[in-house]
């Protein structure tokens, strides 16, 4: 039945949501961990763009945007806070070249950087840490500000703000 709707197709996506490619140790341990086989991978089976002293970048396999990268630790480590000084400073700076190299390729417009860090925060690979680097363009928007003309915010910007600002270190 014909409803009028643009359908984009992204089968591939399925391996991923289905759990199809999801090793049998977990991902919990280096040797199931695709974040640390990659790099001893070859750059075509790896996807590996670029290697630093202490992080390196990968292309999602499944990725949101085209050039959606990850800045990955070589280290097995699952929280942002565990990372040591050195690894925390080239992720930042690895990021920002991924973001510079993107726009140069690809005229992104803007990009959405972050961490999802926890199953519950919707961490695939919870893990082992990875900095999404996903390109935007003017007209590519999530759905609920597209369709539904809402924000998803479970709580007033005030509280929150006092929350935040009590807990800050001074």
């Amino acid at each position: 039945m014909a409803d009028g709707l643009d359908r984009l197709w992204t089968p591939h996506r399925m391996t991923y949501i289905s759990g199809e490619d999801r090793p049998a140790e977990g991902y919990e341990k280096p040797s199931g961990c695709p974040f640390c086989r990659a790099p001893g991978l070859s750059p075509d089976d790896s996807l590996v763009v670029a290697r630093g002293e202490h992080v390196f970048v990968v292309l999602n396999l499944y990725p949101y945007n085209p050039g959606h990268l990850l800045v990955c630790p070589y280290r097995h480590v699952a929280d942002y806070t565990d990372l040591d000084v050195a690894e925390t400073a080239e992720l930042a700076a690895v990021t920002q070249t991924a973001m510079r190299v993107i726009r140069q390729v690809s005229n992104a417009h803007g990009f959405n950087l972050g961490m999802n860090q926890g199953g519950v925060a919707g961490a695939g690979i919870a893990a082992h840490l990875h900095q999404h680097v996903v390109p935007r363009w003017g007209g590519d928007a999530n759905f609920m500000p597209v369709i539904g003309q809402t924000k998803v915010l479970p709580q007033l910007l005030a509280d929150t703000r006092n929350l935040l600002s009590a807990a800050w270190p001074r």
